[in-house]
This record gives C-alpha cells, structure tokens and sequence, in this order.
C-alpha cells in the first residue's frame, strides 16, 4: 500500500515554509476542504460547469501542495473531464479518498 502522502512532497514543503508554518497552512486545509468538496457536488446538481472547474482546481492544487497525490489525480481528472465526464460516483472516490487524506494530514502535523 502507498502512503497518502508523498513523502518526498510533504519533506520538500517542510523545508521550504518551515514544520509550523506547514501545520497552520494543512490546519486550514482541514478547514475548508471539507466546504470545497460540497461546493463541487453542489455545482455538479446545479449543473454548474464553472464552479465546478474552479472547486475541482482548488482540491487539486491543494491535494498537490500537501503531497496528497491520488486525492489531487482524482480532483485533476474531474477538472479535466468538467461537468460533462462528472458522474457520482466519482464525486464519491474523491470524498472517499479526502477521508484518509485527513487521517494522514492530522498524523503528519502531529494531531492524530
């Protein structure tokens, strides 16, 4: 099994901002995520292509930033794809994989 969180990813972000400044920025993260994912399946009912872009480039990038790489390939795909390739079911694989992404983050910054 691979880790949810890249390591090399999560070690490179460390370095650069810094272990505290990292905790604040995924303690946000944890935040808000959780309002993005509904935004996206509230675009995906309205049938709302541009917000559902935009909420689906924002998991992505973000999934990206904290070495979350299968949650943010997952974002990446229904960005790409856009409301026209959007199913449930997909929509469900993200949330799914957000659950572990959250268990993995808190571990990380020491809250798990």
């Amino acid at each position: 099994m691979t880790d949810i969180i890249d390591t090399a990813a999560w070690s490179e972000l460390e370095q650069t901002a810094g272990a505290d400044f990292v905790g604040e920025l995924v303690q946000t993260f944890l935040e808000e995520a959780p309002t993005l994912l509904q935004a996206l399946r509230d675009a995906f009912a309205a049938g709302d292509a541009d917000a559902f872009r935009r909420n689906a480039h924002s998991l992505k990038s973000n999934g990206l930033t904290f070495g979350a790489l299968g949650f943010a390939a997952k974002a990446r795909a229904l960005e790409q794809g856009g409301l026209p390739a959007a199913t449930q079911a997909a929509l469900d694989e993200l949330h799914d994989d957000w659950q572990g992404v959250v268990v993995a983050l808190e571990e990380r910054i020491g809250n798990g």
